[in-house]
C-alpha cells in the first residue's frame, strides 16, 4: 500500500498545478495547460464543473464515467438529483476500489465543483487517489508544488472576489516567486456561473480571457509575486508528451 501510495504520488506531482476558487458570481477553474485537445478542466453536468491532474488517459476515464453518471440518473429521476456530492462519493468509490484491489493506482487527483443559487451553495470537492474527499471551503489547489501553491492562494484568497480578481490570486498562486506567469495561450481557464442559465459552465477564452487579465490588478512593485526582468522563457509543461497518457 505504501509502495503505491508513493507511486502515485510523485505521479501526479509531475502534472502543473490546478487552481479551483469561488468568486462572488461562482466557481473559477485556472490551470497553465499547453495543449488545447487535452482538457484538465470540463463539465459534467448543468451546474458541476470537473478538474483534473495526473495521468490524462485515466483521468479522463473518470470524467467520461461521470457525465454517464449524470445523464443516467438525470434522464432516470431529474435533473436537480444530479449532485456534485454524489459524484464526489461515487468517485470516490471507484479511486478506493481501485486502490486497494488493483497493483497499480490510479495517478490521478480530481475536484469535483458544484454552483449553487447563492455563495454558501457552492460546493468544491476534492479527491485523492485514494479515495480520500475533502469537502474544501473557498478555494483547493492540487497537483505540481500543491502545498506552496495552496498557501499562495491561502494569502491572497477572500471571499466575494470579482472575477477579474479571482484570476490574478489564481495566477499569482500558481506563479512561483520571482517566476513568470504562462502566456494567455499556455492557460485553461473556465467557470461555472451562476448568473447563467440552465448550464453554468462556460470557457473563458480569446479576447473576454484578455480583457478579464488587463482589469486584474497586478502584484505591487517589489513583490515576492513580481515577475523578475530575466529573459529565461517559462515552462511550457512537463517533461514528456502528454498525448501518451503522462501527467499533465
Amino acid at each position: 500500500m505504501r509502495d503505491k501510495a508513493d507511486y502515485a504520488r510523485k505521479g501526479i506531482a509531475r502534472g502543473r498545478s490546478v487552481v479551483v476558487l469561488q468568486y462572488e458570481d461562482g466557481i473559477l477553474f485556472v490551470a497553465p495547460n499547453p495543449s488545447r485537445a487535452l482538457h484538465k478542466i470540463s463539465e459534467i453536468y448543468d451546474r458541476i464543473g470537473f478538474a483534473a491532474v495526473g495521468r490524462y488517459n485515466e483521468f479522463e476515464e473518470l470524467r467520461l464515467g461521470g457525465i454517464r453518471y449524470a445523464d443516467i440518473n438525470g434522464y432516470t429521476y431529474d435533473r436537480s438529483d444530479v449532485t456534485g456530492r454524489g459524484l464526489a462519493n461515487l468517485y470516490a468509490s471507484n479511486l478506493g476500489r481501485i486502490f486497494t484491489e488493483s497493483i497499480k493506482s490510479l495517478e490521478v487527483e480530481v475536484v469535483v465543483a458544484e454552483v449553487g443559487d447563492a455563495p454558501d451553495g457552492d460546493a468544491i470537492y476534492r479527491l485523492t487517489f485514494d479515495g480520500s474527499v475533502f469537502d474544501e471551503h473557498g478555494f483547493a489547489a492540487m497537483g505540481g508544488q500543491a502545498d506552496a501553491v495552496g498557501t499562495r492562494l491561502k494569502e491572497g484568497y477572500r471571499e466575494s472576489m470579482p472575477l477579474a480578481d479571482a484570476l490574478e490570486v489564481a495566477l499569482a498562486a500558481l506563479t512561483e516567486p520571482g517566476g513568470e506567469r504562462p502566456p494567455v495561450g499556455q492557460l485553461e481557464v473556465a467557470v461555472l456561473d451562476r448568473n447563467r442559465e440552465h448550464r453554468k459552465f462556460q470557457r473563458l477564452v480569446g479576447p473576454r480571457l484578455e480583457r478579464l487579465l488587463a482589469a486584474a490588478p497586478g502584484p505591487a512593485a517589489g513583490s515576492p509575486l513580481e515577475a523578475d526582468d530575466s529573459d529565461t522563457p517559462p515552462p511550457t509543461g512537463p517533461e514528456g508528451d502528454v498525448d501518451d497518457g503522462t501527467s499533465i
